[in-house]
């Protein structure tokens, strides 16, 4: 069960959930290509190379960072809840230590939506709401940021 179905009250409805987008997952990417081209390079080598055990190292070393690169991104993105009711916004980070905020819809003034080139393209962005009284903390690389802030400002 979602953090957010356990805090909704009875007469509560859910208008629009989030998670944190996939480009979490740009690190463990990278160092697996890294580690494709090092592999590519150590079957291209002679046996008898002297530079063979540099590589293999290498090549293990890349596919050590990728995969704990891919676990730690794997567990914010699983770990990450961003839900918009009829009445709050509930953010929730973490699986085993838990963070969360939530903040009245009427309370919030302002919805930002910062979005680079790449976040237009593949669909995520940074959302920073700002509420009478304080800012709620900026969240990252959200998955369909646009569609975030219109169930804001529409709840």
């Amino acid at each position: 069960m979602r953090y957010y179905e356990r805090v909704l009250r009875p007469d509560e409805k859910l208008a629009f959930f989030s998670s944190i987008h996939w480009i979490v997952y740009w690190s463990a990417i990278l160092f697996l290509l890294a580690d494709v081209v090092i592999l590519a390079v150590l079957l291209g080598t002679p046996s008898q190379s002297s530079y063979r055990l540099i590589e293999g190292t290498a090549l293990i070393a890349f596919a050590v960072l990728a995969l704990l690169s891919f676990l730690r991104a794997f567990l914010r993105r699983m770990g990450t809840e961003i839900a918009i009711t009829d009445r709050r916004v509930i953010f929730k980070r973490g699986l085993i230590s838990r963070h969360t905020v939530e903040m009245n819809i009427s309370k919030i003034e302002t919805v930002d939506v910062e979005q680079s080139l790449w976040g237009r393209v593949l669909g995520y962005g940074d959302v920073i709401i700002r509420g009478t009284g304080g800012t709620f903390e900026p969240l990252r690389r959200v998955d369909h940021p646009l569609e975030l802030r219109s169930a804001i400002l529409a709840g």
